[in-house]
């Protein structure tokens, strides 16, 4: 099983692919871009980032695996499971890891993950059809040149008016005063590409900070340490478990996070056959469906039941306290 060419066909039609114990792969539009120095036009695109700490599954690439390859939820888990252990055996021995159409993953000397995206597919499918290209870039300066020698050459001397078989002939006044609202005109149109210019290359800079800003907020590792703990205001989440009395502080041991609502609600399941009062949070801001096992409104209780949860059901269940 070829795991990345799944994960390429996901990358298509959602912004987030969860591999497993393994990490995320995300999207983010970007808009076209000409580059004024080397006149290349970037038809809008997606790019990719790797995220090492979204490893909680969420059933989006299991479910497509089982469909894709015919076989159970719990075969094609096991299948990805494998697939994960190699990658992570070729990271540690090899340093490095390529997916074909997706990118390039490296280890470096401080056990960090650092990705590389491939630019060879674009996976927004409303730019199908369009590709990269250089434009032939117009030779505006050697045009004006030409019309400042022109210029230079051409004297701009106005002669008095001579009658001709006694006729009046006005025509050479009118030639020099479109003369010199042509030359007027050149300076300008020069002056307003030159502002049109470093305008342009002032966007440039200021788009380029901001993705490696974006770049290395993703590729930082921030795997916690310690028991994580997160606090938020409970008017963010969709719906909780149970009801919360103003001014009281509530604790949650979070099971995990899906994306299909079905998978939540068998986990649920799964959680109160094993005697956990197991129940629904709600959804998190990036629209996966969270599951809790056990809620408290003591602080030592909760953290008591987490340190057992993880010693013996889940190392990945973390901690939720609300107001």
């Amino acid at each position: 099983m070829v795991l990345e060419h799944y994960i390429s066909d996901l990358l298509y039609r959602y912004n987030c692919v969860v591999v497993p114990g393994f990490g995320a792969f995300l999207t983010q539009k970007n808009s076209a871009k000409l580059n004024v120095v080397t006149n290349t036009f970037s038809a809008p695109n997606k790019s990719i980032v790797f995220n090492r700490q979204l490893v909680s599954n969420d059933g989006l690439l299991v479910s497509y695996v089982s469909n894709a390859e015919k076989v159970s939820y719990e075969t094609a888990l096991v299948e990805i499971e494998n697939q994960v252990k190699i990658w992570q055996e070729a990271l540690i021995q090899e340093t490095s890891l390529h997916l074909k159409n997706i990118g390039s993953l490296t280890r470096n000397n401080e056990d960090k993950i650092l990705f590389q995206p491939a630019n060879e597919t674009n996976y927004l499918t409303s730019s199908f059809g369009l590709s990269n290209f250089n434009s032939i870039p117009v030779l505006r300066e050697e045009l004006k040149e030409e019309i400042i020698e022109i210029e230079e050459k051409i004297p701009f001397v106005i002669s008095p008016e001579r009658r001709e078989s006694g006729r009046f002939r006005p025509y050479l006044k009118y030639a020099a005063i479109l003369m010199l609202a042509f030359s007027t005109g050149i300076t300008g149109y020069r002056a307003y590409q030159q502002q049109r210019t470093n305008e342009q290359v002032a966007r440039q800079d200021a788009q380029e900070y901001v993705n490696k800003q974006i770049q290395e907020a993703t590729f930082f590792d921030l795997s916690p340490l310690e028991l994580p703990t997160v606090t938020i205001d409970a008017s963010s989440t969709s719906t909780t478990q149970q009801t919360v009395n103003e001014g009281e502080e509530m604790h949650y041991i979070v099971a995990g996070a899906f994306r299909v609502k079905g998978n939540a609600d068998r986990k649920i399941e799964q959680l109160k056959s094993l005697g956990f009062n197991a129940g629904y949070y709600g959804t998190n801001a990036y629209g996966l469906h969270m599951v809790t096992f056990d809620s408290f409104t003591n602080a030592n209780d909760a953290l008591k039941a987490l340190r057992e949860i993880k010693l013996t059901q889940s190392k990945d269940a973390w901690l939720l306290s609300e107001k």
